[in-house]
């Protein structure tokens, strides 16, 4: 008995017989005898072309099929991004497609993976559709990054983010961060010329300048460490503890020309440096301590003894002056029983003489009286 096969408009047909493909159905009506061995697989418009189990290539000898697909053949090293009437449907991988062209328009971007790069003419907004055939790669604004492909390096990259293909090319992002840095030196034992034991606390600030040669010195920091410190020990070592203690400025001073000196081999710019502590040891701090305090009583009996010998001086002063002006030996006379007056309550005088005679003599009698 025969079986009715119909392809619709929005279908095809492929006739097999004992297994293998014979014919190309397009719509319409087909009678298939039952001993014939034959079937027909109905494939849709809409979707790619695919017979389970089959290979594409088997299919590429009927030229009147050809004529309704498109195919695409994608290389070891290629990436294809697939197109359906201007709009992205799929990132094809390496092999052989076949899509009707009957009912889309269809649009093939091909990418090269062997250069990592993505091309500029891709549409980014589709990236995330693909994301995992690309790696991205984000240089933040105050790094640069250095690309690499197989381990040789390329170029910097300035801030932005950075998208590269996932293929046969090892692709290596690396940053380096030009913020001012610091870098500090604590409790690094030194000894000066004349063989006192201390320690120091000393800080540097520095930034990047050259990242590239940045990268090809191993342990950049732990070197600058290493030179700033050697630096430390030269200067030091050239001075005796007081003459380190009064020049504890020009200590940075020294330091910071000595280390710009080596910023270019190193790639950085040192911006400052200077001693934050001197830690003596604790015996040198009594010595210290006992000296500063014998300075410091013989400076206050300096000024003790320059206060009386102007003490002196203004009495003597005074006194000439009171030798030859009797008028002003009157004024002292009448500021001193002034004086006097504020201390005393009641004072009754009888007898002759001055008011500054019968006070004086009050004085000796009551001083009398009370011995």
């Amino acid at each position: 008995m025969l079986t009715k096969i119909t392809i619709t408009a929005e279908e095809r047909g492929l006739l097999f017989k004992k297994g293998s493909y014979d014919k190309y159905l397009e719509p319409g009506s087909y009678w298939l005898a039952p001993f014939g061995e034959q079937h027909v697989v109905k494939l849709s418009l809409n979707q790619p072309f695919s017979v389970p189990g089959k290979e594409i290539n088997g299919f590429l000898h009927d030229e009147i099929l050809l004529r309704d697909l498109q195919i695409i053949d994608v290389l070891d090293d290629e990436y294809v991004l697939h197109y359906e009437d201007g709009r992205f449907k799929a990132l094809l991988t390496p092999g052989k497609y076949a899509f009707w062209n009957k009912q889309r328009d269809h649009q093939f971007q091909r990418a090269d993976i062997r250069q990592p790069e993505l091309f500029t003419e891709i549409n980014r907004s589709i990236l995330t559709r693909i994301s995992n055939y690309i790696q991205t790669f984000e240089v933040a604004f105050n790094e640069v990054g250095i690309l690499y492909f197989n381990n040789v390096q390329q170029r910097e990259l300035p801030p932005g983010k950075y998208d590269f293909w996932k293929g046969p090319i090892k692709v290596a992002v690396q940053k380096v961060d030009l913020r001012q840095q610091q870098m500090d030196m604590t409790g690094q034992e030194m000894l000066t010329e004349d063989k006192v034991s201390l320690r120091l606390n000393f800080v540097c600030q520095y930034s990047i300048t050259n990242p590239l040669r940045v990268l090809q010195i191993k342990s950049v920091e732990e070197q600058i460490y290493i030179s700033l410190q050697l630096v430390l020990r030269e200067y030091v070592g050239s001075l005796k503890l007081d003459d380190l203690l009064r020049m504890k400025q020009e200590v940075g001073t020294f330091v910071l020309s000595r280390l710009q000196e080596q910023s270019e081999g190193y790639g950085v710019l040192f911006h400052s440096a200077g001693v934050k502590d001197i830690i003596l040891p604790g015996e040198v701090k009594d010595i210290l301590n006992t000296v500063l305090l014998a300075e410091k009583k013989a400076q206050a009996n300096l000024i003790t003894r320059r206060e009386e010998t102007a003490s002196t001086r203004s009495l003597l002063n005074t006194a000439k002056l009171m030798d030859e002006n009797k008028t002003l030996y009157r004024l002292k006379e009448l500021e001193f029983l002034e004086k006097i007056s504020e201390k005393v309550g009641n004072v009754s005088l009888v007898g002759g003489g001055t008011l500054s005679e019968r006070l004086g003599q009050l004085l000796i009698r009551e001083g009398g009286d009370e011995k």
